[in-house]
């Protein structure tokens, strides 16, 4: 966006907090320096961002907000929200929830930094002014370089699969965790294909209604529902013979599946109000974070649909299978995003850290990292202790290891069933989990990656008092 008072090109910010006063003094604080939009909810948010033409390349969000903001739920759900709309958005989280758990966690599945309530205001705009220079520097790097990075086997693999599946017409499926790269498998795909001169077009499937999708992916005719002012291209007819990314595949509707199939099929697709087929020939990549094939036995997803588009499937490797590929990404992120002439360095142990890590989050968790260690480490030798305090407590990985082998090997010298060794173990860890959580419920649910209600009826059952 253009300030046509002064011809300089203003970025999008995005704030949403549930206090007005704080939207109200941000926006006076950077309306200088930013195009402010907000929101005071994340349904709020989402509907704003689904109706933008162009996405925030920056956002400043709280972490409580309704209809729980004594807790960092909704908020750790809207930066996943963000992200689906722009995977390469900057988020700062500005919010009460600090707790080191909160912080670690947020910045783990996707925000840059963390600034606790209440801000200096300059601290603020100097923190928002440096993540709009390393976007600028990224975007500059990323459209001379992008490229796959690393030598392990996983993504050598990886490599010699998208030099074969890139010359052929038929779909790709691309499944693999959250941050893991599959967007950039999709663009390396389209780059060696016979139509790489021809348009790339990525729509992220989680970030829109099914009404607003079906319009984005397939058009509409003028007057075919309110607010349709005007016929409407979708992305098949926008993308040609191009190559179309349908990220978060396993989000589409089940009623849109049957219109996607139907393409896959004889290439053909319907305006929403019209009734003339209209025909396409781009070729289709889809990519999910979920297990597509059980989704397909378990009738969440069309088995048919599924079959079509998994005729060439790829797999995007976490981080925690790449070995050594996580020092040659430390060392790119780190010259892509240093600010100063002078980068960090990692000490002896800081480095036995970054290899042991896991990275939940994976590479983008990585760069992130790598973005906070640049700022506040420039031309210093990072201790151990110094990158711990930027990681996620790994405790799972640890704990799990130490606890089944204990468990297993005491199961067969105990007088116990095999229930109630299960109940034993699985009591273990949820006490274990409300321990690290502090005894927050919400928390612990999230570590245990289950819900509220169902862990709440686990306690109930096996006698555990929060």
């Amino acid at each position: 966006m253009t300030d046509s008072t002064t011809n300089i090109r203003k970025e999008l910010l995005l704030i949403v907090d549930d206090d007005p006063l704080v939207i109200e003094s941000s926006t006076f604080l950077l309306k200088e320096s930013f195009n402010i939009i907000s929101a005071s909810r994340r349904d709020e948010a989402r509907l704003l961002l689904q109706n933008l033409r162009e996405q925030p390349c920056i956002a400043l969000v709280d972490l409580g907000l309704p209809p729980s903001p004594h807790t960092p739920e909704e908020g750790f759900a809207l930066i996943k929200d963000l992200i689906s709309f722009n995977s390469d958005i900057r988020i700062l989280v500005l919010s009460g929830q600090n707790k080191d758990a909160n912080i670690q966690h947020a910045m783990t599945i996707g925000a840059a930094d963390f600034i606790a309530k209440p801000s200096d205001p300059e601290t603020l705009k100097q923190t928002l002014q440096k993540q709009i220079v390393l976007i600028n520097k990224e975007q500059t790097i990323t459209n001379n370089n992008q490229r796959i990075i690393g030598n392990s086997d996983a993504i050598n693999t990886l490599k010699t699969q998208i030099d074969l599946y890139a010359k052929t017409p038929f779909p790709v499926l691309i499944e693999g965790e959250s941050g893991s790269g599959k967007e950039l498998i999709a663009q390396e795909l389209h780059n060696k294909s016979p139509q790489k001169n021809q348009k790339y077009l990525a729509i992220n499937c989680a970030a829109f209604s099914s009404e607003l999708l079906d319009s984005q992916l397939f058009g509409h005719k003028k007057g075919a529902f309110t607010g349709a002012t005007g016929d409407q291209k979708g992305f098949f007819e926008e993308t040609g013979k191009g190559t179309l990314f349908l990220d978060e595949i396993g989000e589409m509707p089940l009623e849109l599946q049957s219109k996607l199939l139907r393409i896959l099929e004889n290439g053909e697709f319907y305006r929403i109000g019209e009734t003339t087929p209209r025909t396409t020939e781009t070729r289709i990549i889809a990519a999910s974070n979920r297990n597509l094939s059980q989704m397909a036995f378990s009738g969440d997803f069309r088995p048919d649909l599924y079959h079509r588009l998994s005729v060439l499937s790829l797999r995007s490797p976490p981080v925690r299978e790449r070995g050594n590929d996580k020092i040659e990404l430390m060392q790119y992120f780190r010259e892509k995003t240093k600010i100063l002439p002078e980068t960090f360095k990692l000490d002896d142990d800081a480095q036995k850290c970054w290899m042991q890590y896991q990275f939940p989050g994976n590479v983008r968790e990585m760069r992130n990292i790598v973005i906070r260690l640049n700022t506040k480490y420039s031309g210093v030798t990072v201790s151990a202790k110094q990158l711990k305090d930027e990681l996620e407590s790994d405790f799972t990985s640890d704990f799990r290891q130490t606890s089944e082998k204990n468990n297993i090997e005491s199961f067969f010298t105990a007088d116990i069933s095999l229930d109630e060794a299960i109940s034993n173990y699985e009591k273990e860890i949820i006490m274990k989990a409300l321990e690290i959580a502090e005894g927050n419920l919400s928390q612990t649910a999230r570590i245990l990656k289950t819900n509220r209600t169902t862990l709440y009826g686990k306690m109930q059952r096996l006698g555990i008092n929060q």
